[in-house]
């Protein structure tokens, strides 16, 4: 069976790794689009945001994410804030994936992400910062998920047996 799993979430949430891990786990194919945009520009993404803005950036990553959304099979990590384009909600939507909204508590989200420079947005002072993210796409990422986990403090290992009950469900 070809398994389409989209995650979405805050930073801090465990996209990648859990993703990575859950991907082996259904043995299919792992994508986290952060990494796909450092491989089509050749520069980390905290470049991009230095060099060309993060309107730029976000062009970038609306392609990077429409184009993996409809054409690859297996786990699909999607950077946290790719939820904001319009155009990636609606083919989330309309992709017939199951997406997880990997749901994290400040409190757990912080110490993962502490001063991260590969974190743009999250200079300055990451927690009211990520607060602020979260209050903006909470019920973006509420909408478009078929289901939501809350992660909390779990282990990657607890957290992928959590989806992988939901998906052989």
């Amino acid at each position: 069976m070809t398994h389409r799993i989209i995650l979405i979430g805050p930073p801090g949430a465990g996209k990648s790794s859990v993703g990575r891990s859950l991907a082996k786990k259904l043995e299919v194919d792992f994508a986290d689009t952060d990494h796909l945009i450092v491989r089509d520009q050749g520069k980390s993404i905290s470049e991009i945001f230095v060099d060309d803005g993060e309107e730029v950036f976000r062009k970038i990553e609306e392609r990077i994410c429409l184009d993996s959304i409809t054409t690859f099979s297996g786990v699909l990590s999607l950077g946290g804030g790719a939820v904001l384009s319009a155009n990636v909600q609606k083919s989330i939507a309309g992709s017939g994936a199951m997406v997880f909204f990997l749901d994290v508590p400040l409190a757990v989200a912080a110490p993962r992400i502490g001063f991260n420079r590969d974190r743009p947005l999250l200079l300055g002072n990451p927690r009211q910062q990520w607060s602020a993210l979260m209050e903006i796409r909470r019920p973006i990422y509420e909408t478009l998920a078929t289901s939501i986990v809350n992660v909390g403090d779990d282990s990657v290992a607890k957290v992928v047996q959590t989806l992988l009950a939901k998906v052989n469900s």
